[in-house]
């Protein structure tokens, strides 16, 4: 027999086991706030905006995480007919700049409790079907960097929102674009070499074909024309790979007529693979030849001299991205303007 200071504090259940404790509701959080479970809803679900004030939404979310409140995002999603899921299609997994896309996509989408589904193109920049049975069913969305609108109409013909990175404005077969302003990071380039008075160019240019290179060549032969008129510019085509873009700038520097004086590279792969051809001809970077690249991935300070080339900020891409889809999901006018690049100007250039 037992006295009522022998009873246990625990509670048992028939079986003898701890009782979970209740986990809280959303009127929990709403009393712990002082608000309505409607307004929690709002909040919680993000569609508070002009709604409810941004000082009542730190309420219920502080309140939130005090009680540790986790919504039943199943319940949710199938009364909004949501699957909170989007898929973002790259053209390859094996470049670092669309990894650092999917990461600040990623982050962005799980601040709203969404997830990201990361597929590559199987043809690359060419047409990518459709990785599910039926796209619209699986997914609320789609973000494709770096390819045309039209490579992806398996997808698009589930009638989901899509949302173009690093592509065409002037496509408007999607809701929404995020660009950097690569026309800019070009010219910052040219002035660059200009400054250090380099008048013979050779453009290793990407040999495949997307919009964001066609920009990169319309804006260096601008900028050459409108700053120096007696500068030459021959335009070479060169693999995305180290290998063939040493070959490629093996030919141009080997070529006839005088050597250029700089190789404006598409890319920090494709500059890697000029500065390999520089040395085997037995030159110098930049003392012989200036290269520049584009992206700033980890390569760019890994290489000896280290590469000048335009920082792109990919993470900041994926992250505008996702909350461009998000604005159309919600009903709402995503943030427009080209998103700006910066050069890093560092070893591989010198006085012509």
């Amino acid at each position: 027999m037992t006295s009522p200071d022998d009873t246990p504090d625990e509670t048992y259940d028939a079986v003898g086991a701890e009782t979970p404790p209740t986990p809280p509701t959303s009127r929990d959080v709403a009393r712990a706030a002082g608000v309505s479970q409607a307004t929690v809803s709002l909040v919680l679900g993000d569609k508070w905006r002009g709604r409810v004030s941004e000082r009542t939404a730190d309420l219920v979310r502080g309140a939130a995480r005090e009680l540790g409140y986790r919504p039943n995002l199943a319940a949710r999603n199938l009364r909004l007919g949501r699957t909170r899921t989007v898929l973002l299609v790259v053209p390859a997994l094996t470049n670092e700049f669309f990894a650092r896309v999917y990461a600040g996509a990623a982050r962005t989408a799980a601040e709203h409790d969404f997830g990201v589904v990361l597929y590559p193109s199987p043809e690359g920049t060419g047409p990518a079907r459709d990785p599910f049975a039926s796209a619209q069913a699986a997914l609320d969305g789609v973000i494709a960097s770096s390819m045309a609108t039209g490579a992806l109409g398996a997808i698009r013909g589930a009638g989901l929102p899509l949302v173009m990175l690093d592509s065409d404005p002037a496509d408007t077969g999607a809701a929404a674009h995020v660009n950097l302003d690569i026309a800019d990071g070009m010219r910052q380039v040219t002035e660059h070499l200009l400054g250090l008075g380099h008048r013979r160019f050779v453009h290793l240019a990407s040999a495949v074909a997307s919009w964001t290179f066609d920009v990169r060549a319309r804006a260096l032969r601008d900028e050459l024309r409108r700053r120096a008129p007696d500068a030459v510019v021959r335009s070479v085509p060169a693999p995305l790979d180290v290998h063939g873009a040493r070959k490629a700038a093996e030919g141009a520097l080997t070529g006839p007529g005088p050597r250029p004086t700089a190789l404006v590279c598409d890319d920090d792969i494709v500059a890697a693979g000029a500065c390999k051809a520089v040395r085997r001809l037995g030159l110098r970077v930049p003392e012989d030849v200036s290269v520049t690249g584009f992206d700033d991935l980890a390569l760019a300070t890994a290489v000896e001299p280290e590469l000048t080339t335009v920082r792109l900020p990919a993470e900041q891409v994926g992250e505008r991205g996702m909350a461009a889809l998000l604005a159309v999901l919600d009903g709402r006018r995503p943030e427009g303007g080209d998103i700006p690049v910066e050069l890093m100007a560092r070893g591989s250039t010198a006085r012509a």
